[in-house]
């Protein structure tokens, strides 16, 4: 008997990527074992047989966008019910598969096999059975492993988090020993010692949370694949945060009106600056060659989680009022938190901005959240004497940290930037022109 296996419910989540798919055409399955991998920006879950059975058809590939109710592959239920152990059956000598079952197998095998001769659907060659979690999967993905090549040391040769670290230091050092520049240009990276803390005093271990480990991994990417530079520089918002301020007064007994930030004027302002200097609003292709410039302006807002870093995009920023900012930046901020962000909340960005305003700090190097070539810190305003007409007045002064993509972004064009967002900030109603 055949059956059709649907994605079940998965929550709030539509169009989830597949990410891989943990069999192939004439394996068999026990039921609730995983059958393909699912990613969203949030999570990465494994879809489980709902039955025992041997795949028939794959309905999906890697790179397709599934929601509930979509056809994933199909089970041959009823010779599921004749196998008594699972074992994969997948090879291009019949004689082979026969030979390694028993013979309550062989007449499966045998059915299964003259079935798939006439559609063609035999794979050409048997896939290696590799144990590994969707975080390790998703960390190999990111690295760009290939979880085939990698050596587990866990139990059963499970593949772990420092399997995979190894095999990209190993590839790495053997890359740089054949490199013909290596002696001058090329380095190692070196092995972290091994030490033992609890040697100095009591020491006590706590794992890192799932979205801090997959952060990790794009921001060590990011942080040694882009040339980063920082340009610094303060604005002036007193006069900003007087009228910010004003505003909140005179809606403060509106019902259903958030109160406004300072973060929704930069976002207006860092627009205005992205339509002047496109290429702070671009990507690098794949191969490094060419600048896709867009078209549209989408930012994206680190939110800082009880779990880690998040950056939700707000879309088409050009296209809206403050207030209208100000009430997405409240609802996107809160399902961050209570971790209800859906795949598209967390697509499309253009460019970031990190705001460390409600923390404190001076300045920090932001590190660019690829594939965007530039990314703002905000830190907390500050009143400053500043000379103005023969003498000290106060002002308040925001700290501003622009990180951009050496390889795209010239050092004039940064100083450019941040002094056009500073002016900006600074005479807001300069956004009217």
């Amino acid at each position: 008997m055949k059956k059709e296996v649907l994605l079940p419910d998965i929550g709030n989540f539509k169009d989830v990527d597949v990410i891989e798919i943990l069999v192939s055409i004439g394996q068999q399955v026990q039921r609730d074992s995983g059958l393909i991998v699912l990613e969203s920006d949030k999570a990465t879950m494994e879809v489980p047989s709902p039955d025992s059975g041997i795949v028939t058809n794959i309905a999906v590939k890697v790179g397709d966008k599934v929601s509930q109710g979509a056809l994933l592959l199909i089970i041959d239920v009823a010779t599921a019910e004749n196998l008594q152990a699972p074992q994969k059956i997948v090879t291009t000598n019949e004689n082979t598969a026969i030979k390694t079952a028993t013979k309550r197998e062989q007449t499966a095998a045998i059915d299964l096999l003259e079935s798939n001769k006439s559609i063609n659907k035999i794979q050409n060659t048997t896939p290696s059975i590799i144990y590994a979690s969707p975080s390790i999967r998703r960390l190999a993905r990111e690295l760009g492993v290939d979880l085939n090549l990698v050596r587990g040391s866990g139990n059963k040769g499970r593949i772990t988090h420092d399997d995979v670290r190894n095999y990209v230091k190993n590839a790495l050092t053997i890359h740089t020993e054949k490199s013909p520049r290596s002696d001058s240009f090329a380095t190692k990276i070196p092995e972290l010692p091994l030490i033992d803390y609890s040697a100095f005093g009591e020491i006590h271990s706590r794992p890192l949370s799932r979205i801090q480990r997959i952060s990790g991994a794009n921001l060590y990417r990011n942080a040694i694949t882009i040339p980063h530079v920082t340009q610094f520089d303060d604005a002036d918002i007193t006069d900003l945060e007087a009228f910010r301020n004003n505003l909140n007064l005179k809606q403060q007994n509106t019902v259903d009106t958030p109160k406004l930030t300072l973060l929704p004027f930069i976002m207006k302002a860092v627009v205005a600056v992205l339509k002047r200097y496109p290429e702070f609003n671009s990507s690098l292709d794949n191969h490094g060659e060419n600048l896709i410039l867009k078209n549209y302006f989408n930012i994206g807002i680190a939110v800082d989680t009880n779990q880690g870093l998040v950056v939700p995009v707000i879309k088409s920023v050009d296209r809206k009022g403050i207030q209208e900012l100000a009430s997405e930046l409240t609802i996107i901020s809160e399902k961050a938190r209570s971790r209800k962000l859906t795949p598209d909340d967390m697509q499309g960005g253009c460019f970031s901005i990190s705001n460390l305003g409600g923390v404190g700090g001076s300045y920090f190097t932001p590190i660019i959240n690829a594939p965007e070539v530039a990314i703002l810190g905000v830190s907390r305003a500050v009143m400053k004497p500043i000379w103005q007409d023969n003498a000290f007045i106060p002002r308040l002064m925001l700290p501003l940290s622009l990180s951009y993509d050496h390889r795209v972004i010239d050092g004039a064009s940064g100083a450019r930037f941040i002094t056009y967002l500073v002016e900006l900030l600074q005479d807001i109603r300069k956004l009217l022109f």
